[in-house]
């Protein structure tokens, strides 16, 4: 089988403890690209739910009020009337760093309080290493009464402000704060992934390990503890309903489930010396690469994830490596920014010194000209393996917070030439060269149902054709934006080079804060992940 040679073994997934299974067959994956969608989608799913279902979710952020369509309903209404219908609804939400640093600890907390009063248990979690987060975006829904709808949502999609934007990208009207040359309403470009089949219980599996993870919920900061103490909050987790049996099979999509979890003290039960299957999947499909890795990334950092592509680059000469990133991090401010600009900036010249004609980073704009701010994290490799998640391509998502993503290898070949662009035998498969030809049509203004993907198949076609879009829009932009505005929205990407001066304190703030390192020692010493 194809993924043998692409997913891990249960020997690599090197987590015997947890009772997630290597990986399922018999699925079927959705993209939903942009967070209306997602959004929309959920909304009818949840809606759905009869009393006695199970909604389970986690994540990074949510805010109570955000409307999940214009006219509502908002996150605390959608979750809070499932639970007021006998749905049980539990969740895990970080509790976050503190508001004054920008970040959502009040936001968490009333959407914790507001469900938890509708009949629901949503608990903040601090069970992670000092600084790190739980960067999870998983929804599980399971009907008891007809397992065959059972659903779940994974991907790069919070359940907050500013999510809710579509492919003319003009940005939710709900918006985060973020660097003012995004504008007072950011676009935002996203992907999350609905799931059918057997894969919904192993997502079941993932949240259920965490819940019932015997670690106190705070015990990363004594503070939070005695607040918590004070407003009497929901410390113990409830015991969860028994889990169903696995949805049947009703798709040609192997799907394998990859987490990162850190290793801390006290140790998580079902991740003793934590987990780095995210990591260690990237790097089995991008060994196998040969002629196109193609990334969506809010970061792309670190040298230790950069010198992966910078190796199999040296190693195949036909490969060539096309990323699409945010044209400027999310920050603005003298401290803030230079950490945020470095790891980058370190990562592509790593990258491009492998292999400089055949290594090609841009970002995206909408047909205003306002940058838009990429949140997604995809890979595709050779239109055969993709994976859509939560981890961002740096050494936090590797190794530091909690991230969950979900690798797709499609039964169904894509006859379109060239059938084997890899020449490895494996064959390009629907899903994952339907997924890079989504989201490329609507970069390069094409056609989003297909009548314009003669050039976009073939890897060295379809480079010459992304490359060459925004090096016209660039001329456009370059000589005072004279005639018709060209076709596409992205753009070659421009890292900025700090001064010596700068670098000299932004590197060291960005390697210990920004992008840590949670591996054990035994693994930092040694390279591996």
């Amino acid at each position: 089988m194809a993924s043998r040679n692409w997913f891990l073994s249960a020997a690599e997934r090197a987590n015997p403890v947890s009772e997630l299974p290597v990986c399922t067959s018999g699925n079927l994956a959705e993209p939903l690209i942009h967070g209306a969608a997602y959004f929309d989608r959920l909304v009818d799913e949840v809606e759905a739910l009869e009393a006695g279902d199970h909604l389970f979710f986690s994540d990074w952020r949510g805010d109570p009020d955000q409307r999940l369509r214009p006219d509502g309903p908002t996150v605390a209404q959608l979750l809070a009337r499932a639970a007021q219908r006998g749905v049980v609804v539990k969740g895990l939400i970080w509790r976050s760093h503190l508001d004054v640093l920008a970040y959502s600890e009040a936001e968490n907390r009333d959407l914790s309080e507001t469900v938890s009063a509708a009949g629901g248990e949503v608990l903040l979690d601090q069970r992670v290493r000092r600084g790190g987060s739980h960067h999870q975006k998983l929804v599980v829904l399971r009907h008891l009464r007809a397992p065959e709808r059972d659903v779940a949502f994974a991907g790069g999609i919070d359940l907050c402000h500013s999510r809710r934007d579509d492919a003319a990208h003009r940005g939710d009207p709900q918006a985060v704060q973020m660097s003012t040359r995004y504008g007072d309403h950011p676009p935002w470009h996203d992907v999350q992934l609905a799931v059918r089949g057997p894969v919904v219980g192993a997502l079941d599996t993932t949240f259920r390990e965490r819940w019932g993870d015997p670690m106190p919920l705070d015990s990363e900061n004594p503070l939070a503890y005695l607040r918590d103490r004070l407003r009497k909050a929901d410390l113990r987790p409830d015991p969860l309903p028994p889990q169903p049996a696995d949805p049947p099979p009703c798709g040609p999509h192997h799907i394998q489930v990859l987490r990162t979890y850190p290793a801390v003290r006290p140790r998580y039960s079902f991740a003793p010396h934590g987990e780095r299957t995210v990591a260690r999947g990237y790097t089995k499909a991008v060994r196998r690469a040969r002629r196109l890795i193609y990334l969506e990334d809010q970061y792309l950092w670190s040298t230790e994830v950069a010198d992966l592509f910078a190796r199999a680059l040296r190693d195949n000469p036909d490969l060539h490596l096309v990323a699409v990133v945010p044209r400027y991090p999310d920050v603005d401010g003298r401290l803030a920014l230079p950490p945020n600009t470095v790891g980058r900036e370190q990562a592509l010249s790593l990258c491009e010194r492998a292999a400089p004609q055949r290594v090609h980073v841009l970002d995206v704009e909408n047909h205003a000209g306002t940058p838009v701010y990429v949140h997604a994290k995809v890979c595709v490799v050779d239109d055969v393996w993709a994976s859509v998640g939560s981890d961002n391509f740096n050494r936090r998502s590797w190794t530091h917070d909690s991230e969950l993503s979900c690798a797709v290898l499609d039964d169904t070949r894509d006859e379109r030439t060239p059938t084997d662009p890899a020449g490895l035998g494996d064959g390009a498969r629907v899903f994952a060269r339907e997924l890079r030809l989504r989201l490329w049509r609507e970069h390069l203004d094409r056609d989003p149902h297909g009548g314009e993907d003669a050039d976009l198949v073939d890897p060295a076609d379809a480079v010459a054709a992304i490359t060459a879009s925004a090096d016209a829009l660039q001329r456009w932009h370059d000589t005072g934006r004279v005639g018709p505005r060209p076709p596409g929205r992205l753009l070659p990407h421009r890292a900025q080079r700090l001064p010596w001066y700068t670098r000299a304190w932004a590197l060291p703030a960005y390697r210990l804060v920004y992008d840590p390192d949670g591996r054990p020692l035994r693994a930092r010493r040694s390279g591996t992940w």
